[in-house]
């Protein structure tokens, strides 16, 4: 898969697999997918049932979280990160760039790690996460910085 950006042992995010990327991603080692995209999105090569029906053929679990800037909020977030722990791992987390589903991941990482809004942006422009976007960058500091232990 291209450009898919291994976070840690547990996780690795990425932009929309193909159909044939899905297929091999049981024997890639994974065994969970999280699709952070919303059904009928541009350039959505199947939805997120097909996915579903698809990931569970490959014998994965799949969880669907529908995340957009419309529609993302602390709830979507909190939601997310109390599903997380129970998936068997390692997760393949996509969303259409791989950008919010590893908005979504730093963010669940950095409230369980301790860290501030802003070192969880620096640490992710490290990582190769480029968020042009001001308002998921104003979101992500402010949900961490919120919710830090």
């Amino acid at each position: 898969m291209s450009n898919a950006m291994k976070i840690n042992e547990e996780v690795t995010v990425g932009p929309q697999p193909s159909k044939s990327e899905i297929q091999s991603l049981n024997e890639r080692g994974f065994k969970s997918v999280i699709n952070f995209r919303t059904a009928g999105e541009d350039d959505q090569p199947i939805s997120p049932e097909q996915e579903r029906t698809k990931v569970e053929a490959a014998g994965l679990k799949y969880v669907h979280i529908p995340v957009s800037m419309t529609a993302m909020g602390p709830e979507l977030v909190d939601g997310f990160r109390e599903q997380f722990p129970q998936l068997p791992k390692p997760v393949f987390a996509h969303c259409k760039s791989g950008k919010r589903a590893g908005a979504m991941v730093m963010m669940h990482i950095a409230v369980e790690e301790g860290m501030s809004g802003q070192h969880t942006l620096d640490k992710a422009e490290e990582m190769g996460f480029e968020c042009e976007q001001k308002e998921l960058r104003t979101f992500v500091k402010e949900y961490v910085d919120n919710h830090a232990k």
